[in-house]
């Protein structure tokens, strides 16, 4: 019997996970409580349905030729994939061996040796970063970001290729000297290949309604593109490639 993994679901021509058309698969169980998440329904590690990693894998490979003609691949994304660590560097060998390109999207929030599992077989991290000030992250996510940071500097160790995502939340993580202390220290990395400040959407609210639970940022509007422009050039004069 092959190794199961918990999963909500499946996007099977992804353009938004990663370079090029990409097989992205949306693990189950989440550890922390973003105020803005958009797929809140992903956060009970007991939903979702198991799948084994060479079922879903060879479901992969009917995609092969949309992938490999547009420069994609796999991403597992979530949730939080690294919750489940031997499915996902199961499922990553097993495309690594194929010669297809695999992607991580992660918060960072997990174990070390979780991550440790996952990284010899991942070509690219998209990692998140909702703010680097801890007591504001805790307010805005229900944890501290010490574990976070941590991880971004083994994914530095292991020379991992990574995308930073920041989404930009009015009032909250967008202040110039917010963004010029994010971009002095993403700076520090040699291996972070391009910065996405990505605009702060309320399009899961009704998730959270359907949930029952309480969605705290009604009241936040979306940044503007005049707001959205003036926090890349910032993070871009750092040398960074911003997106």
């Amino acid at each position: 019997m092959g190794i199961k993994g918990r999963i909500h679901s499946i996007e099977t021509m992804g353009t938004l996970d990663g370079p090029g058309i990409r097989f992205v698969v949306f693990t189950q169980g989440c550890p922390l409580r973003c105020a803005y998440c958009h797929n809140p329904d992903t956060w009970d590690p007991s939903g979702g349905y198991l799948i084994e990693a060479g079922e879903l894998f060879n479901r992969i490979l009917r995609y092969r030729n949309y992938m490999e003609f547009s420069g994609g691949g796999v991403t597992l994304s979530g949730g939080e994939p690294t919750l489940q660590p031997d499915f996902c560097a199961e499922l990553f060998k097993r495309c690594k061996d194929a010669g297809i390109n695999t992607a991580l999207d992660t918060s960072g929030y997990c174990e070390q040796k979780n991550l440790e599992k996952i990284l010899p077989y991942t070509d690219l991290v998209l990692f998140d970063i909702k703010h680097l000030d801890t007591k504001s992250h805790i307010e805005l996510t229900g944890r501290d970001n010490s574990k976070i940071l941590e991880n971004l500097h083994l994914i530095e160790s292991k020379k991992v290729k990574t995308w930073v995502r920041y989404v930009l939340l009015p009032g909250i993580n967008d202040a110039p000297e917010i963004i010029n202390k994010l971009a002095d220290f993403l700076s520090g990395f040699h291996f972070i290949e391009r910065v996405e400040v990505l605009p702060y959407h309320r399009l899961g609210i009704h998730k959270w309604e359907k949930l029952g639970i309480s969605y705290k940022l009604k009241k936040i509007n979306p940044p503007s593109k005049e707001d959205l422009n003036c926090i890349k050039h910032i993070i871009a004069q750092r040398g960074l490639k911003v997106s």
